[in-house]
């Protein structure tokens, strides 16, 4: 009987993706469960990244984590990251909008806009931004400070609008693993656009 929940539970587990799994399962191109280098770099390249931004996020990202999501495993110089073990990559320093199991904290969210948006209460500025980022560096936590940095700048640079304002239902939707998605459709028809008008 123990053995039977044990594997009904596995199966809510595979079925239901936590949404920091989400978050990363765009970048899994292949859909097995593990994103390559070339995968995050392709991942980038959909949503818009030029190709030198695409190169060095697949090199950061994936040599950053695939160490950690692969306990009791051997380094690999295809540096993979493992889609189901994402959670042991949560790095200090971030905004806890994650929990330990990468379940998404509604509370810690909304900290972000009521604590840092002062400009406008759904959107932070860059100087916003950059001030929530030194407000969550945790003391001698360079590492985890870059890691947190690097997310947040990318995104900043990706998602900005016309005003230079990274609006709230851009962050929620990274959160929750629908941005990428949203951002390789918006990609894609401007490139039929570009080809039906050429």
């Amino acid at each position: 009987m123990a053995s039977c929940n044990n594997i009904h539970q596995e199966e809510i587990t595979k079925s239901e993706p936590t949404p920091l799994q989400k978050h990363v399962m765009f970048f899994d191109i292949d859909n097995n469960g593990i994103i390559y280098p070339w995968e995050t770099y392709q991942g980038f390249r959909k949503i818009g990244s030029n190709i030198f931004l695409s190169f060095v996020a697949s090199i950061f990202i994936n040599f950053g984590l695939s160490r950690k999501t692969r306990p009791g495993k051997g380094p690999s110089l295809l540096f993979p990251i493992e889609v189901k073990n994402i959670k042991l990559a949560k790095h200090t320093s971030d905004s806890g909008v994650y929990d330990s199991e990468g379940r998404f904290v509604q509370e810690k969210f909304e900290e972000i806009f009521t604590k840092h948006a002062r400009s406008n209460g759904n959107a932070l500025t860059a100087q916003e931004l950059d001030d929530m980022l030194k407000a969550n560096k945790q003391p001698k936590d360079s590492k985890g400070h870059v890691a947190a940095l690097s997310e947040w700048k990318i995104l900043y640079f990706l998602c900005k609008d016309k005003d230079g304002l990274l609006k709230k239902d851009i962050v929620r939707a990274v959160y929750d693993g629908s941005l990428f998605e949203q951002m390789a459709k918006e990609q894609q028809a401007k490139k039929k656009k570009f080809i039906s008008s050429s």
